[in-house]
């Protein structure tokens, strides 16, 4: 406290003092608070980004698969004079494998309906399955065995190409590429002779 002289009174007056050892206390202005709060959500966003994705479990049925030793070749799809008319297929298959082997179905795309048929006797009959022992060939051709195409796709024209996909006892599966011809190509030997079972 400070003496002031007045009047001949000795008087306290109270004087303003500065404590050094007290703490200082930040308060940061509006922009500051905004720059700190903006940077906090971009690195939550940031961490978020980068954690990896939970994978998700798919169930895919697998499909069959040829069994090994198979072999096709040579495929053809010979189409009809007329349209409408069925067409015919030729191939060659080399089963390899140490087992026998029967082609149960062949399926062609851009083919309604196929079926497999033998020449026996001047006339043409369809068969179920056609067996194929190890380490031999089966030749669909004319004249013996070969494949009916039924309600051919127009746009399967000469020069072209499908897939053929043979289908063996038990499931297992073999595609090849057959390529589209003219009629003059591969039906010699076919004239004349009637289908039996087919429609």
């Amino acid at each position: 406290m400070a003496q002031v002289p007045q009047r001949g009174i000795s008087r306290a007056v109270p004087t303003r003092v500065e404590r050094k050892d007290s703490p200082s206390v930040y308060r940061p202005n509006t922009a500051q608070f905004l720059l700190c709060a903006s940077l906090v959500l971009a690195l939550g966003a940031c961490q978020q980004s980068e954690a990896p994705a939970p994978a998700e479990s798919e169930t895919v049925a697998p499909m069959p698969d040829a069994k090994p030793g198979l072999v096709g070749g040579d495929g053809r799809l010979v189409l009809p004079a007329v349209e409408g008319r069925p067409g015919v297929a030729y191939f060659v298959l080399h089963n390899g494998s140490a087992r026998n082997v029967d082609i149960a179905a062949v399926h062609i795309d851009g083919v309604g309906r196929a079926e497999m048929h033998n020449t026996i006797g001047g006339s043409m009959k369809p068969v179920d399955a056609v067996p194929v022992e190890p380490g031999k060939d089966v030749t669909f051709a004319p004249g013996s065995l070969h494949v009916m195409a039924f309600d051919i796709d127009p746009a399967l024209v000469p020069g072209g190409a499908a897939e053929m996909t043979l289908t063996f006892t038990g499931g297992d599966k073999l595609s090849m590429p057959i390529k589209i011809e003219a009629i003059g190509s591969g039906m010699q030997g076919m004239a004349g002779m009637d289908h039996e079972g087919s429609h």
